[in-house]
């Protein structure tokens, strides 16, 4: 593996990050269009955002691997990288660095026009990025991961890229605290589904990486409670993610459009019999960028559908 290929392949990873940072933004976009606050500055800086957050994350999980665990062949590209001095600890330190102030750049004006509220969201998902497997008390070796990436992807992510297209929109300078509060419960729960799927994905890597997670130390479900619970978890949440859109058909007042995830069902399915019956790591590999795009997908038919009553009334 080349010097370029191990960079975009296996540290920024896009065919993963790219979708999952998408998929809530889009959420929120369809959602800002159904309310009247669309603004598409805000939310191509808060995807970009986003984005670069979660590269860091991956280069920070990359980096504790290689330094906590130097003898597990987990990725053997990557210690042959190191081992060859092609790549150095310290650059995924500086490329992690880089990514931050990248997104901060991106996050200043949404900090200027959202004010403290912003300013302690965009913390909150730095954090939440690094600590998965980095810093004094990391998050994924206790098996915290999954509630964390179902909260940050399907409720924390749409409501604060909501939150910043309307602030944007806001006629004159308010509390920031108060508009917060304006934030609608819809914003809160029109994510959920792609929360659910960003978080099949991280189901799909546990299963595959189980092997080297128990060796790790690291008290995944599947590593806690076997593949049989993994399974499981994968399969309930592709199932909320198909439901969901019901409840918000019939529940929040939305058209029958937002049933148009429904489409990708077949995909779903696909997914759902890979993860049932394959368990090694060669083979469950390419399921993650699909099962990635698979979320993509459906949020952004979701974002149609949610965006569909704005335009017919």
């Amino acid at each position: 593996m080349t010097r370029r290929e191990l960079w975009i392949k296996l540290l920024l990873y896009p065919g993963h990050t790219l979708p999952t940072a998408a998929a809530p933004v889009l959420v929120a976009i369809g959602l800002a269009i159904h309310d009247g606050v669309f603004a598409p500055l805000p939310a191509a800086l808060a995807f970009v955002g986003s984005w670069l957050v979660h590269v860091a994350g991956v280069f920070t999980d990359n980096h504790e691997l290689v330094r906590r665990h130097p003898e597990l062949p987990e990725h053997p590209e990557l210690l042959d990288a190191v081992a060859d001095r092609s790549l150095a600890l310290s650059t995924l330190g500086v490329a992690t660095r880089l990514c931050l102030v990248l997104a901060a750049l991106c996050g200043a004006w949404l900090v200027w026009i959202g004010g403290a509220v912003a300013l302690a969201i965009g913390a909150i998902g730095v954090a939440s990025a690094l600590a998965y497997a980095g810093g004094p008390w990391p998050y994924a070796p206790r098996g915290l991961a999954d509630p964390i990436f179902f909260l940050m992807f399907g409720v924390v992510a749409v409501a604060a890229t909501w939150y910043v297209q309307a602030v944007s929109l806001a006629p004159s300078p308010g509390p920031w605290l108060t508009r917060w509060t304006d934030v609608p419960l819809s914003a809160y729960v029109v994510g959920l589904p792609a929360g659910a799927l960003v978080t099949a994905v991280l189901v799909i890597d546990d299963i595959r990486d189980r092997g080297w997670d128990a060796r790790k130390g690291w008290r995944t479900g599947a590593v806690r409670w076997g593949l049989a619970w993994s399974r499981g978890e994968f399969v309930a949440l592709m199932l909320f993610a198909y439901l969901a859109p019901f409840a918000l058909w019939l529940g929040l007042g939305f058209t029958a459009w937002v049933l148009l995830p429904l489409a990708t069902a077949p995909l779903a399915v696909q997914a759902s019999r890979a993860v049932l019956s394959l368990d090694d790591t060669r083979s469950l590999l390419r399921w993650t960028p699909r099962t990635a795009r698979l979320g993509l997908i459906h949020s952004a038919l979701l974002a149609v559908g949610l965006a569909v009553r704005a335009h017919a009334a």
